[in-house]
């Protein structure tokens, strides 16, 4: 069915959908409840995501569900109903009575496969939540040691798989954001392939994998390792395989490596570590460190991929 809206319209609404999510604009609940009535599915479905992002910030979180429910069960947009069901999972408990139409999304074999896998999540959290909030079990906060309610319990452990209380949830945020922002600014060296990464020795470990064909994905976010949240410098989703570029030598970079290591063997994953100093022979190493996970590279890098060295001998930072 065509969109019978104005594409500006349109365009604007789905601009500030985006930007009351970003700004975590709580006055602004009422106007995301009317774009659920939208006639675009772009504009439902960008709103949808907003109230997730809105769930924890004292909205009204019983109207939030009565005006998510309808879109999950009914909506023509796939997209839309995905995005939906990703929000009533984000209101955990409050969303009890949306359970019955879950589970049989999750259980219908006619819907989208990821709308199943959505739906089978969000069952699992909202009877976590209620679970919590029904044996008042008491959990202290990781950072300050004070209770913390099935609520703060819920939203921190959905964020970052951790217990804080609000305000260390606030201040955690805060840094990380801080800390994503940081990271993002500090990617200015362009890889071959477009990649824009944080250091030479990055940029040239990219090369590599490009040269030899093998998919990456850089600074892939949240990969969970144990109860931590870690960002691998590389990822070769074909090989189950993770690169790290260990590139700076200060006394806190080091702690952060160490323990990084750590988490990496304690969970059984497949680690290949690059140091500055393997930048002269990276080519001879990687195909050393992969031959030791069964994977044997063929052929040798184009010649616009070659990884040289640009500057011989020069510690490159990470």
């Amino acid at each position: 069915m065509k969109n019978p809206m104005d594409r500006h319209l349109e365009k604007r609404l789905s601009e500030r959908a985006v930007a009351i999510g970003r700004e975590g604009e709580v006055g602004a609940f009422g106007e995301l409840l009317e774009f659920l009535g939208s006639s675009s599915a772009n504009v439902r479905r960008l709103s949808a995501s907003a109230l997730g992002k809105l769930a924890w910030m004292g909205v009204d979180q019983a109207a939030a569900v009565a005006a998510l429910a309808p879109v999950v069960r009914r909506d023509p947009h796939a997209q839309t109903r995905q995005y939906a069901i990703r929000a009533l999972k984000a209101y955990g408990a409050s969303a009890e009575g949306c359970l019955h139409d879950l589970r049989d999304l999750a259980a219908n074999p006619s819907e989208k496969g990821y709308l199943r896998s959505d739906a089978s999540a969000a069952v699992a959290f909202i009877e976590e939540a209620m679970r919590i909030a029904a044996d008042a079990v008491q959990r202290r906060c990781q950072r300050c040691g004070q209770g913390v309610s099935a609520e703060e319990y819920a939203r921190s452990d959905q964020a970052f798989q951790r217990v804080f209380c609000d305000r260390c949830f606030d201040e955690t945020f805060l840094q990380r954001r801080n800390f994503e922002m940081q990271v993002e600014i500090n990617k200015t060296i362009e890889a071959r392939d477009g990649t824009v990464v944080q250091s030479e020795g990055e940029r040239r470990i990219a090369d590599w994998l490009t040269a030899y064909g093998l998919a990456y994905r850089y600074d892939a976010k949240y990969r969970i390792i144990g109860e931590f949240q870690i960002r691998p410098d590389f990822y070769l989703p074909e090989l189950d395989l993770y690169i790290e570029y260990w590139g700076l030598d200060t006394p806190q970079y080091k702690m952060s490596m160490y323990k990084k290591q750590t988490l990496y063997q304690q969970e059984g994953k497949r680690l290949v570590s690059v140091y500055p100093r393997d930048l002269p022979a990276l080519d001879g190493l990687l195909k050393a460190k992969l031959r030791l996970f069964g994977y044997t590279t063929h052929g040798t890098p184009s010649r616009e991929a070659k990884t040289e060295d640009p500057h011989p001998g020069m510690r490159m930072p990470g």
